[in-house]
């Protein structure tokens, strides 16, 4: 089968797949950490940077949330939020995360609580407010492929799963024309061709779901957060294995085929790809930043100055150095901003990198 199917079944098949199989992914009993989990400072960057916006879009305004995970970033985000949102919706189709979800944010004060929503899929009714997805993208089910050279031309192969001596193992078939489509139009936006023997991914369904999950905006701000570079990054030469990873317990290691269902594959996120993608689907490019200029620029790292308590001064220390430095999750993770109908906000001032996309 090809790998794109293996993915999405070894992620999604109901009752099985890890994001739907009842096990706690989240935080450090999980498997992995996202940046909401870690504190709260981060929620707090976000909601800075999104009250200006939410003051032009007036009360009325909803914030959709794709993929909430444990709920953390919304635990902490609707109260850092000095205008909340008239609607806080929740895109969570799997029942044992609205679970935790709804665990988590009844704890809230019931005035908030009452905002918040779940849904199954994208609001059919248009809205004006923001999306967020936060390390969604690097969970949509990915193609890999091989370039080859035979002696005329250099073409790619599908890279697939196959069963063998009561394992998965990997082979190659051909691709399919979607696959190919995509992959000659990568190669003619890249500085060179791939380099026989090359591997990597691609994310052919991204166009679709970007169209499918923004649809529902008619004025505001999409937001994605996630690990990934350009493409000129991404498919750098010496990359030439791709950015598969998966995670178990908090370690990672690259064979998929190890505890499927109970292991978490991944894919970094193309921005370049995802950024055209946003424009294809009716909006605009505002910005493009990593989440240390993100966190740095929106002055929540200032609190520390003013922490008269050493005891938490050293742990928003600590929260800080986690979400910016290099060697952490400052320069691995990246903030795509589109936009649709409204004029730049203040807060895009820092998203200066636009360029690189």
């Amino acid at each position: 089968m090809p790998f794109s199917s293996f993915m999405r079944s070894a992620l999604y098949e109901p009752g099985l797949g890890y994001y739907v199989n009842g096990l706690h992914k989240f935080g450090e009993a999980g498997d992995f950490i996202t940046a909401p989990e870690i504190g709260t400072l981060f929620a707090e960057a976000l909601a800075g940077s999104l009250t200006p916006l939410a003051n032009e879009l007036g009360p009325d305004w909803t914030l959709l949330e794709l993929g909430p995970g444990s709920g953390a970033l919304a635990a902490a985000l609707l109260p850092a939020l000095p205008r909340p949102p008239a609607r806080y919706l929740l895109l969570e189709p799997s029942a044992m995360l609205r679970e935790v979800q709804h665990e988590r944010l009844s704890q809230l004060p019931a005035e908030l609580v009452g905002r918040i929503e779940w849904i199954d899929a994208p609001p059919e009714q248009p809205f004006d407010g923001v999306i967020v997805a936060n390390e969604i993208i690097d969970a949509l089910p990915v193609e890999r492929f091989r370039v080859v050279a035979p002696i005329t031309e250099t073409v790619p192969r599908r890279l697939a799963v196959d069963w063998v001596n009561d394992r998965f193992t990997w082979t190659d078939i051909d691709p399919d024309p979607r696959l190919a489509t995509a992959i000659d139009a990568l190669q003619a936006r890249l500085p060179a061709p791939l380099a026989p023997d090359y591997e990597s991914e691609l994310c052919v369904d991204l166009p679709d779901w970007m169209k499918t999950v923004t649809a529902p905006l008619a004025r505001g701000l999409a937001l994605f957060i996630d690990y990934g570079y350009p493409a000129a990054e991404y498919y750098h030469p010496e990359r030439n294995a791709g950015t598969l990873v998966c995670h178990y317990r908090h370690r990672a290691h690259f064979d998929p085929f190890v505890w499927p269902g109970l292991t978490d594959l991944s894919a970094f996120v193309d921005f370049s790809a995802a950024a055209r993608a946003g424009q294809d689907a009716g909006l605009d490019l505002a910005g493009f930043t990593t989440q240390a200029g993100f966190v740095l620029e929106s002055g929540v790292g200032d609190r520390l100055a003013v922490l008269e308590n050493d005891r938490e001064r050293m742990q928003l220390a600590t929260e800080l150095k986690r979400l910016v430095l290099p060697g952490e999750m400052g320069e691995k993770f990246k903030l795509l901003a589109l936009t649709r109908d409204i004029p730049q906000p203040p807060f895009f001032n820092g998203f200066d990198q636009s360029g690189r996309l």
